[in-house]
């Protein structure tokens, strides 16, 4: 259940203590009796409602209001007048008010009020309450639920706390492989200082070089005349993120392999020796493998990038991850186009779970952004989306084969056991149709390399 705050500003006790009985078995209620005290509370911590009275001695319920939406326009707002001043009354709307209701209160239809006026904000406070989450894990708006994320972040729990080991970034493209890496560097010794991203495939390949470790001045046609640093004395003390790293030049590689190893480096055009400490992070979706078979690339780099590997899932790979994101990005969008989205229709949440993600994240982050563009809300429907409604969930497609399982006995069970017992039961069995070899092992169950070894370690299989 979603925690709502109201405060209650009226100058009558009876009504303060009576609306505050009624409510607060449902939400956090605090009383004021004046204006003014309610928006030093306010100040320190808004409410998601305010009943607000209209005639209160001191500062009038219209310049309450007035100055609440100057500091918090999206506080809602519902006024109380004792008869139906209709001058007021428009006023206060005029100004933002949400709705109004008149005295003597009765408490079916304030609540209906209230409730109205919650539901507009339901779906901001559900993603502020999973970004919250996730922002004190210091993994930056890194929305997931599933177990296959979650191996992933455990991971970078624990590889991050080095200072300067290489990581490399495994993942299709579209799934988040920045947001990772910006994770590692935030749960960093490094992250107080700064996380500087370059993608490698978007500079042309005579310029990486001059970018990535700047130049002297008169260094080549059209060089600024004072020369440049490059990224890696810009991210000093910090991380360089080298996203689609398999697009450097041959120059570019033997250059970087030489900083990965001594910390020593030369602008373009330069001789003075340059000595910088900062972490180095990688990501490709290329197979850097295949590419050192054909001399794409070199092996004594790739050894160096990829001291530690991780590996992303895809969307594809979890499922459970897919109506968090989808919420999270229909609350960007509904605010970046001044909509007033309140959630995903029961349509939309079953095609977006039978939906085949081949952009990943992505790919849904466009289809909510086109969504919530050309759709008129409340909810966000499979029309607005461009894609069709399934007629079943997809999670229930999968689940209508043979499988049967024993009733729950009387005594109940110890579902943790459960689960583990069946995680290490399927992954034994996987492990024995494919000879051993855990990436095959990993493709049975549907789950990528890293994931499997994280998990069959964690159970102790052998």
């Amino acid at each position: 259940m979603i925690p709502y705050s109201i405060y209650i500003v009226d100058d009558e006790e009876t009504i303060r203590e009576g609306v505050t009985m009624a409510l607060e078995a449902r939400y956090k209620v605090k009383a004021f009796s004046t204006a003014e005290s309610a928006i030093d509370a306010i100040k320190v911590k808004p409410p998601d409602l305010i009943l607000l009275d209209i005639g209160l001695p001191g500062m009038d319920g219209i310049n309450a209001l007035r100055e609440i939406k100057d500091l918090y326009p999206h506080v809602l707002i519902i006024m109380i007048t004792a008869y139906e001043d209709i001058d007021s009354v428009i006023s206060a709307m005029k100004l933002g008010a949400y709705d109004y209701v008149v005295k003597p209160l009765h408490m079916d239809s304030l609540e209906i009020a209230i409730r109205n006026a919650l539901e507009t904000i339901r779906l901001r406070k559900e993603v502020q309450l999973l970004q919250e989450r996730y922002l004190m894990e210091n993994l930056p708006c890194f929305i997931g639920e599933s177990n296959a994320i979650q191996d992933v972040m455990d991971f970078i729990k624990m590889v991050a706390k080095s200072p300067d080991t290489p990581i490399l970034i495994l993942g299709e493209t579209g799934t988040g492989k920045e947001l990772i890496a910006s994770a590692i560097h935030y749960r960093s010794p490094n992250f107080k200082g700064p996380f500087i991203p370059l993608n490698c495939a978007a500079i042309p390949k005579d310029l990486i070089e001059s970018e990535l470790f700047g130049y002297e001045k008169g260094a080549f046609s059209g060089a600024k005349a004072s020369g440049k640093k490059g990224l890696i004395e810009e991210a000093a003390n910090g991380t360089l993120f080298l996203d689609e790293v398999g697009d450097l030049s041959p120059e570019a590689q033997a250059k970087l392999l030489r900083f990965l190893e001594t910390g020593e480096y030369y602008r373009v055009g330069g001789t003075g020796k340059f000595s910088i400490k900062t972490r180095v992070v990688s990501a490709t979706n290329k197979n850097l493998e295949h590419m050192i078979e054909k001399d794409l690339f070199r092996k004594d780099l790739y050894f160096r990038l990829a001291v530690i590997k991780v590996e992303v899932p895809s969307l594809n790979e979890r499922p459970n991850d897919i109506i968090p994101m989808s919420k999270h990005f229909l609350y960007e969008f509904s605010r970046k186009f001044a909509k007033t989205f309140t959630g995903l229709s029961s349509g939309t949440v079953d095609a977006l779970m039978a939906h085949r993600w081949t952009g990943n994240v992505r790919e849904l982050r466009n289809l909510l952004e086109r969504g919530v563009l050309v759709g008129k809300g409340p909810e966000l429907t499979t029309r607005d989306l461009g894609i069709k409604e399934q007629h079943e969930p997809g999670n229930l497609k999968q689940a209508k084969g043979e499988t049967t399982f024993a009733p729950l006995p009387d005594t109940g069970i110890d579902l943790s056991l459960v689960q583990e017992s069946l995680e290490k039961y399927y992954i034994k069995e996987a492990l024995k149709l494919a000879g051993g070899n855990e990436s095959q092992a990993a493709k049975l169950l549907n789950i990528n390399h890293h994931t499997f070894r994280y998990r069959k370690k964690k159970l102790l299989i052998q």
